[in-house]
């Protein structure tokens, strides 16, 4: 699989001016784990996703990081999300200047998911009581997809390495909710088999990530594992050295 650097890179930067700027403007979002959101964004920047949906309440900081990766790579974002919290959403969006990246639905997303099919990154808040079921109707695609469970509890799991409807016919690799605070990043794909994601990060560009974290004092870094025996990635977020 071409990983494109440049547009993980510009992602990421994207989404940290974005938030930052959202913050400052609403003085919310104060999350204690804001890195998930660029990396999340770098991650689908830099595989090259066209199709992202996002099974939400209402717009938040990983919405406008997948919208500023589809941004990145022509693609667009498909955000699901309840009535009642759209309008606010919609003005979250056209303020971060993303308003062409998001197409809004607020249908029954058991009754939606099925219609988008080959999808290439995914993010299901598992707040919701049957998140399971949403994580299973998800159709990826089979050559290379990411699905990211957000909000899981500490007994909670994602997709746990298996795809519904597909487990044995693709190659998975699932972490174990090391990033952030209830993140579970599962990669799907005979294409992430064929690229070595082993050693001290799991881009390349990170370098550069760094130097920009470092520019903000950043006091951290991510750092990739791969497990030899279950072929698991685990994708830590670490302190740098003092």
């Amino acid at each position: 699989m071409e990983w494109s650097a440049t547009s993980a890179t510009n992602a990421f930067l994207d989404t940290l001016k974005l938030c930052g700027d959202h913050e400052r403007r609403y003085n919310s979002w104060k999350t204690p784990e804001p890195e998930c959101n660029e990396f999340i964004s770098a991650l689908a920047a830099g595989t090259k996703s066209k199709l992202i949906v996002e099974v939400t309440s209402g717009a938040s900081p990983c919405t406008i990081a997948l919208a500023a990766a589809a941004r990145q790579t022509g693609g667009r974002l498909v955000c699901i999300l309840p009535e009642p919290t759209l309008a606010e959403s919609k003005k979250v969006i056209k303020d971060s200047g993303l308003k062409d990246m998001v197409e809004f639905r607020t249908e029954d997303p058991f009754e939606l998911l099925p219609n988008y099919e080959n999808v290439d990154f995914s993010l299901v808040d598992c707040e919701r009581d049957n998140y399971k079921g949403l994580l299973n109707l998800l159709d990826v695609n089979p050559s290379k997809s990411v699905v990211v469970a957000n909000n899981l509890d500490k007994e909670g799991k994602g997709l746990g390495g298996h795809v519904g409807g597909k487990k044995g016919k693709v190659s998975v690799r699932s972490t174990k909710c090391p990033i952030g605070k209830g993140m579970e990043v599962t990669m799907i794909g005979d294409e992430f088999e064929k690229r070595d994601w082993r050693g001290g990060g799991s881009f390349k560009g990170e370098k550069r990530r760094e130097g920009a974290a470092r520019r903000r004092g950043g006091k951290s870094k991510w750092v990739c594992k791969v497990d030899q025996e279950s072929g698991e990635e685990h994708i830590f977020r670490v302190p740098k050295s003092l």
